[in-house]
């Protein structure tokens, strides 16, 4: 059994497999390869809502971690914390409107939109493995419950 403690590790490892299916996606859209790009944006977007589950569920039981630690690191670490939620929640419906459109067929307008839906849901996945890294790993006085 997991303990919930170990659900920020788990939501590191989807956050970088969902970047790693974007990046597949991508590169089999460039080639043309339609089937093997609808394979990996729907993979991205389970591995997406996995983590959404594991996040929502450690923070209701757990709640707020904060970031402790002071220097030059901590505006850094804000800043990514900033611009990662305003993007998080932004994905969600761009990612939704993105997928219908594909659905559909309405590959211009998918083909449209995905310019922008893309590189935000890829900043979302990879800046969130580098708020893990920062709030649990770069300092060991980070990353504990808020007192």
């Amino acid at each position: 059994m997991i303990d919930l403690h170990d659900l920020p590790l788990l939501d590191a490892y989807l956050n970088g497999i969902s970047a790693a299916w974007l990046l597949a996606g991508r590169r089999f859209i460039l080639k043309g390869n339609l089937r093997r790009h609808r394979i990996c944006m729907l993979a991205a977007l389970g591995t997406s809502v996995l983590f959404l589950i594991s996040y929502l569920t450690y923070h209701a039981q757990v709640g707020t971690n904060h970031f402790r630690s002071g220097g030059w690191i901590r505006p850094v670490y804000f800043t990514i914390l900033t611009t990662h939620t305003i993007l998080a929640v932004a994905i969600v419906p761009l990612v939704l409107v993105t997928l219908t459109r594909a659905l559909k067929s309405r590959f211009p307008a998918h083909r449209k939109l995905a310019r922008v839906t893309w590189p935000a849901w890829m900043y979302v996945s990879v800046t969130g493995v580098l708020i893990y890294v920062l709030l649990y790993q770069v300092d060991p006085r980070l990353g504990g419950p808020a007192p």
